[in-house]
């Protein structure tokens, strides 16, 4: 009787997890390094006036590896990074990371690479502490979930979800609600390009897709 309740509560969450809208989110607990602000990086360990103002040029990086390439190529060792990388980072799309990206987040390491990738499609954090917390445990899957996101569904998420974007404010939810339902990416250009310029444009893409 007991096994039989735990194969209905498992089949029940599994059920949830494949029915649930995919709307998606971004972790939390962490300054953006495409989008906080000159103040902000200059309090970061390691970050020089002349890197953050570097840094404030190039922005946005793609990812976090274009970031600490260009982090290193600055002088900055690999214990260094990881000290900023506690504090500031670019989050990883958990549906495409690339083992290089997902290897920068603190203390992930390889199995992180195999248990991240094995998941996928990932659509909510409720998948993401049933099947990480396996693994590490709740404390340890909270700290994963400050460097990921989990990629935003343009024509179906909430102001809460577009409202966990960094640098997100209310008058772009409102723009990403008014043009549903989107199509393509070069529409997203099209209409997101007349309230923000190009290099904005670029770091909101990264956080949403279409489906």
């Amino acid at each position: 009787m007991k096994e039989r309740m735990q194969f209905a509560a498992a089949f029940a969450m599994a059920l949830a997890l494949a029915s649930a809208p995919v709307s998606g989110q971004v972790g939390s607990g962490l300054l953006d390094l495409n989008s906080a602000p000159e103040a902000q990086l200059s309090g970061l360990p390691y970050l020089s006036p002349a890197i953050v103002k570097e840094i404030l040029a190039k922005r946005p990086f793609s990812s976090i590896v274009d970031f600490n390439t260009f982090a290193t190529g600055q002088g900055l060792t690999a214990e260094q990074t990881g000290e900023v990388y506690a504090k500031a980072f670019i989050h990883v799309n958990l549906n495409t990371g690339t083992p290089e990206e997902i290897l920068l987040i603190p203390r992930a390491g390889k199995r992180m690479v195999r248990e991240f990738a094995e998941y996928r499609p990932w659509k909510t954090w409720a998948q993401f502490d049933k099947e990480i917390s396996k693994y590490v445990g709740q404390p340890e899957t909270d700290h994963l979930k400050q460097y990921v996101f989990i990629p935003i569904n343009l024509n179906t998420a909430s102001d809460a979800d577009f409202l966990t974007i960094p640098a997100m404010g209310n008058r772009m939810v409102r723009e990403f609600k008014e043009y549903r339902p989107w199509k393509t990416k070069e529409q997203f250009e099209k209409e997101i390009g007349k309230y923000v310029n190009a290099k904005e444009v670029a770091r909101l893409w990264r956080y949403v897709v279409i489906n």
